[in-house]
């Protein structure tokens, strides 16, 4: 089996906490009996617990004193060692192998009711006929409407065992019909590869969510297809990704980088290392390379911008990245549960190590880390403040800094407050909920346009706009609406078009709002020249 080694990503923004389940294996010298001695520290703790279970004056669920007693012991440790539940292990471990087994719709509760909001393409839905819009009100005996049931107890009934099928009954509005369909559930993939598409003539845009099993075949057969579209250049978006497998980041990185390249190596306690080096197969070397980072991106991500940057390939785009160079293996608890604990740390193939401190705690190691949005860095670079310590050259002489997360080549700004903010209403789903009320409505006004029509003609009018913003009001969103027009027209445009017809074509809509993509077509020049410590302030 190959080996695996897990990267923990934990992404704070503002109020938002991002972090991916990540995984892998790690070769022990220490044989299991060692391992597993029984000694005075663990005999304490049973005896606690079973003092507990048997003794104490009041029925106690001792699995949950555990559980809280397990995430003090990994809270002294570092904030990436964590616990995993049991009752979580199966939605974890789907998240990272790339798919589940379902019937494969996207859908709303909308008005207590499971609402389609698309198929997947080449789905079992899909094959059966289903359409935006149909209302699936049974599932076999179980009724799933008018009730206000959770999405995972919904999931739960659709969900199954490969090549099981179920009963649907399904009420179609545009056609005012109720009918039943029987549908034999299948693998659904949980696309990592969230867009990809060309972003100018030569040069094709990927952008990847996170690390999972299945996302250095998806990533290939998106690269697969843009250079048949004709790239020779690529923008690769790892912003607000958190990571996921090393061993996916290695595969991937190697793409870029030229065989015996080193692409990092990792250090245990015992000062152990395993250095990772390129292959020949990379299919994208010696060819133009972007790679957009903010401060959400973390781990796995960094991984893919420090091996570049310190083999010298492409140009780094965006914010400092998070900061987060621990590695973590999976170990199972006998429970069903899981605990991932951190077990080396891992350097650019320079030795940097980006990983922030977190020698105060776990509470001061976030706290730092929301304070990037008030000192200014995440507007200027001249306010990161890094250590002559922590510096680094590159072959070619470039000076690179570890010590909390990959700084770019190429400065960009983040957008104001209010920018921000619109950008959220469209990351958080708050925009794409709207357009699909706006579709039920009437999807028939629609039914005549294609895509390409739709890419190149179709306008978002003043009546959706004003519809939008008394959506918002509603539901007590407030800010500066028309201050902001074009930039919300174009994403109720790409939330369209995402709905009527693919991700890559909304992607494509909002990316000419998209400062970072900008910054890149400006790059792409050959006029833009970088100063002397390689990077360059956007004027955005």
């Amino acid at each position: 089996m190959k080996k695996q080694y897990y990267i923990w990503p934990t992404v704070i923004a503002l109020a938002l906490s991002v972090g991916i389940l990540v995984g892998g294996k790690l070769h022990f010298n220490d044989s299991p009996e060692k391992l597993f001695t029984t000694n005075s520290k663990k005999d304490k703790l049973n005896r606690l617990i079973d003092y507990i279970d048997y003794e104490y004056v009041d029925d106690i669920n001792t699995d949950s004193i555990v559980d809280v007693t397990v995430n003090n012991i990994l809270d002294k440790l570092d904030p990436h060692s964590v616990y995993i539940p049991k009752e979580d292990m199966t939605r974890v471990t789907e998240n990272m192998k790339g798919d589940f087994v379902g019937i494969g719709v996207n859908f709303y509760m909308y008005r207590d009711t499971i609402t389609v909001i698309r198929t997947v393409e080449n789905g079992p839905s899909a094959k059966k006929g289903l359409k935006p819009g149909d209302r699936i009100l049974m599932a076999d005996e179980d009724t799933l409407y008018g009730k206000r049931l959770s999405s995972n107890l919904i999931v739960d009934r659709l969900k199954g065992i490969n090549g099981s099928s179920v009963e649907l009954k399904v009420y179609r509005k545009s056609e005012e019909k109720t009918f039943e369909v029987e549908i034999d559930r299948d693998r659904i993939p949980i696309k990592s590869v969230q867009s990809y598409y060309m972003l100018t003539p030569d040069m094709g845009y990927i952008e990847i969510n996170r690390f999972a099993e299945s996302t250095y075949r998806e990533f290939g057969e998106a690269l697969k297809s843009l250079q048949q579209q004709g790239a020779k250049k690529l923008t690769l978006d790892l912003r607000d990704n958190p990571g996921g497998y090393l061993w996916i980041a290695e595969q991937l990185a190697d793409e870029f980088i030229e065989d015996g390249k080193l692409i990092l190596f990792t250090k245990n306690k015992k000062g152990e290392t395993q250095k990772t080096f390129a292959t020949n197969r990379g299919s994208f070397e010696n060819k133009p390379v972007y790679v957009l980072i903010n401060e959400r991106s973390a781990s796995a991500s960094e991984i893919i911008a420090g091996s570049l940057q310190d083999n010298d390939i492409g140009t780094i785009v965006g914010r400092r990245s998070f900061g987060k160079g621990l590695v973590q293996r999976e170990m199972e608890l006998g429970d069903g549960s899981a605990v991932r604990l951190t077990v080396s740390r891992y350097y650019t193939p320079t030795g940097r190590s980006i990983q922030r401190t977190y020698k105060n705690g776990n509470d001061d190691y976030y706290q730092r880390f929301t304070e990037r949005f008030s000192n200014g860095e995440l507007v200027s670079v001249d306010s990161i403040k890094v250590a002559d310590s922590l510096k680094f050259l590159t072959p070619k002489g470039k000076v690179v800094y570890g010590g909390g997360g990959i700084i770019p080549d190429v400065f960009v700004p983040i957008g104001t407050n209010e920018e921000e903010a619109v950008e959220s209403l469209d990351n958080l789903g708050f925009i794409s909920r709207f357009i699909f009320e706006h579709l039920e409505e009437d999807r028939t006004q629609y039914s005549n346009i294609g895509e390409n029509q739709f890419l190149t003609e179709f306008v978002v009018d003043d009546i959706l706009f004003e519809k939008f913003i008394d959506y918002s009001i509603d539901r007590g969103v407030k800010l500066n609406y028309y201050d902001f027009e074009a930039k919300i027209k174009l994403y109720l445009k790409g939330a369209l078009a995402e709905q009527l017809f693919t991700a890559n074509l909304g992607a494509q809509i909002k990316s000419t709002s998209d400062n970072m993509l900008q910054k890149v077509k400006e790059l792409d020049q050959p006029t833009i020249q970088q100063t002397e410590r390689g990077l360059i302030e956007s004027s955005n």
